[in-house]
């Protein structure tokens, strides 16, 4: 993405009220990503009792999502920085309704993976757009800070309510709904955005670079195949390829962008530490959030028992706490630092994760409900102050590039962590799986099985044992992981105190 200030194209300066206004439409498309990206869950398994997909058509469900929005975030920046912010948003949000219709009503668990890669290219278009006219909405340094704050609030809010969104849905409607709802909700933000946005661009973009926007795709995706089919068949020669053309891809992008006069993203921002430490502390935060997500909402409906809407409630713990996390963010950061306190937020996230895996075999839910808040505390907080310090790190100028690496590592920490923590889950299910007589369908995994065994069957208790066994194995790589970036931060976010 071109490093150059925004610039605004409207007579005069925008009103208090209208600003905060056009605000609301920004932050209300976020949220509707957001929700989308989470909303999905808890429909596993009613889609899968009407599409039958494998575990692998399941992973590429609800992974292709973010895959297509990490890969394109950055190309699409790019292009709405030459064509207009404005534009881009109402054309990218016209396409997500239409690819929510698509999805809503798909026959097949093919068709339904389509539709999900063409609401991940809709949404690479929304996203980059929204930071950008915040920028341009809000010139005031201190109002722009409270303005990303609650856009913010409103990512973060969406990934804590997609579940309870998804039940309230599910518990009346076919799984279709959690996709159809989107429709007249594109509408309204259609309307209002064609009213209160203004419309910015890039009065000097450059050239579009098209041979670095095919190799950041060519970087991610292959990675991301690797990992799915190495779950499915084996590590074999497809794996060695499509991770050989991954990580060749990936050097020559970086190569490219040192090179270039007009790079998609400035790879030299990764030179100042800070930055570099806020952006792998919200991709690791988001891996293990998303990456446990997916399969939690089964857990609670395949194992439990839990019908969707009780689903969505259960995991309102979460959802509550990144709620206060709005609140105290400002006192934690001034005790704290900003440093310090992204460290202290993940290293509450990795403890909350590490208790999850011990309370999930418990029979009771009510310890498995209090272990979700450290953990919607400790992820809240990360990523509301992530964002802030990415882009306090750099100057001024280097904003848009900022934004840009930020949106990305958000994004492909969502997809990885789908891919790689679903893909453990998937391989540890199988393993805690006894050697007798289990039909293959019940192997490939938990919402197959579910289909397939008798609900009171001694073969369908024993594969609920081996899907909580798996998802303590998860819970706890996540707490690892997590932990690690608490490190990360601790070491590398300036908290600006002795």
């Amino acid at each position: 993405m071109t490093t150059s200030q925004p610039t605004r194209e409207t007579a005069g300066p925008l009103s208090h009220r209208h600003r905060w206004a056009a605000l609301s439409v920004l932050v209300g498309a976020v949220l509707l990503l957001a929700v989308d990206g989470t909303v999905l869950y808890l429909a596993v398994p009613s889609l899968t009792r009407e599409l039958a997909p494998t575990a692998i058509e399941i992973l590429w469900i609800g992974d292709i999502y973010s895959l297509a929005l990490a890969g394109l975030l950055v190309t699409a920046g790019n292009l709405a920085d030459r064509f207009g912010r404005k534009r881009v948003l109402l054309i990218g949000t016209a396409a997500f309704g239409l690819a929510s219709a698509l999805a809503a009503f798909s026959p097949t668990a093919g068709v339904l993976v389509l539709a999900r890669l063409l609401l991940g290219i809709a949404g690479a278009t929304i996203m980059p757009s929204t930071l950008s006219l915040i920028r341009t909405l809000f010139p005031d340094p201190r109002e722009r800070t409270r303005a990303i704050a609650v856009w913010s609030a409103g990512s973060g809010g969406g990934i804590a309510l997609g579940p309870l969104v998804g039940g309230a849905l599910l518990e009346h409607y076919w799984w279709g709904s959690v996709f159809l709802i989107n429709v007249p909700i594109v509408v309204v933000f259609l309307v209002a955005g064609a009213f209160l946005l203004p419309e910015s661009r890039d009065p000097d973009p450059g050239r579009f670079d098209v041979l670095s926007a095919g190799l950041s795709m060519a970087a991610i995706v292959p990675l991301v195949y690797a990992v799915k089919h190495a779950v499915g068949s084996g590590i074999d020669a497809q794996v060695a390829v499509a991770a050989a053309v991954g990580v060749v891809s990936g050097v020559l992008f970086v190569r490219r962008q040192r090179r270039t006069a007009d790079p998609l993203i400035d790879v030299t921002l990764f030179r100042n530490g800070a930055f570099t430490g806020a952006v792998l502390a919200s991709f690791i935060a988001v891996f293990a959030l998303m990456g446990l997500l997916f399969f939690f909402s089964q857990y609670l409906q395949l194992v439990r028992g839990f019908s969707p809407l009780r689903a969505g409630f259960a995991e309102m713990p979460a959802t509550l706490a990144s709620i206060v996390v709005v609140a105290a963010v400002g006192v934690v950061v001034r005790r704290l630092g900003q440093g310090r306190a992204v460290a202290a937020a993940l290293a509450v996230a990795a403890l909350g994760l590490a208790l999850v895996a011990v309370a999930e075999p418990l029979p009771q839910y009510w310890w498995l409900g209090l272990t979700l808040v450290p953990v919607g505390l400790g992820v809240g907080l990360a990523l509301t102050l992530t964002v802030d310090s990415v882009l306090s790190a750099v100057p001024p100028d280097k904003a848009g590039s900022a934004s840009a690496i930020s949106e990305t590592a958000y994004e492909l920490g969502a997809a990885l962590g789908i891919a790689i923590l679903g893909s453990l889950v998937t391989l540890a299910y199988r393993g805690f799986l006894p050697a007798g007589p289990i039909p293959a369908e019940a192997r490939d995994s938990l919402a197959s099985a579910a289909r397939v065994l008798a609900p009171e069957s001694e073969l369908a208790h024993t594969a609920r044992e081996a899907f909580t066994g798996a998802m303590q194995v998860t819970s706890l790589a996540a707490a690892g992981v997590t932990a690690v970036a608490a490190v990360i931060a601790w070491r590398t976010i300036p908290s600006g105190k002795d």
